[in-house]
């Protein structure tokens, strides 16, 4: 990994740790497993290894930095990775190809992802759910203080959501991810 994604990396790590993250720690995670799938993804469909991993760290930026900005936290992200990636000197049609990524992660936003790129992070953003099932469960019980069944079915919806929200093919390479994580949800009468 290059020194710069190393940087954006830690400066992630750095924000998550603040006491202003509503999310907490737990969102680095999460990031962290986005970016582990971006590359993934990125190596599979032949897509830019750099540009996927920027996206990843980044996309979720914005909802770290300031809870106010949440609902639009794919366009505000743009701007503040515009204003980290500037430090770099970082090419402005490579800063453009990140930015699309940030913008277009979102599975609940109308627009859709057009590059490979956009589509290896968008794809990692929604499988990366499947990695942290204790946080969706914690989600369920703690935060919102369902019941057994109740919580159950929210966690499960959640990631029959996300699941769809993925390309045809990224589905398929993940479809032995998603029946091992059905198989939690089986009952055994």
């Amino acid at each position: 990994m290059n020194k710069m994604i190393e940087e954006i990396q830690e400066e992630i790590r750095y924000r998550c740790g603040l006491a202003s993250n509503f999310f907490g720690m737990g969102c680095y995670d999460h990031i962290e497993s986005v970016a582990h799938h971006a590359l993934d993804l990125a190596k599979h469909y032949g897509a830019d290894q750099e540009i996927c991993l920027l996206g990843a760290w980044l996309h979720d930026v914005a909802s770290i930095t300031d809870y106010d900005l949440y609902r639009d936290h794919h366009i505000h992200g743009m701007a503040i990775a515009e204003d980290l990636l500037s430090k770099y000197d970082y090419p402005k049609d490579r800063l453009d190809r990140v930015k699309a990524c940030i913008y277009n992660h979102r599975g609940s936003v109308a627009s859709q992802p057009m590059s490979l790129e956009e589509k290896c992070v968008a794809d990692a953003d929604a499988i990366s759910h499947f990695d942290n099932l204790p946080s969706l469960f914690h989600l369920a019980y703690v935060q919102r203080g369902l019941s057994l069944e109740e919580g159950q079915a929210f966690v499960r919806a959640k990631l029959d959501r996300s699941f769809k929200k993925m390309s045809p093919s990224s589905q398929a390479f993940y479809r032995q991810k998603k029946d091992m994580v059905d198989q939690v949800f089986t009952s055994r009468k």
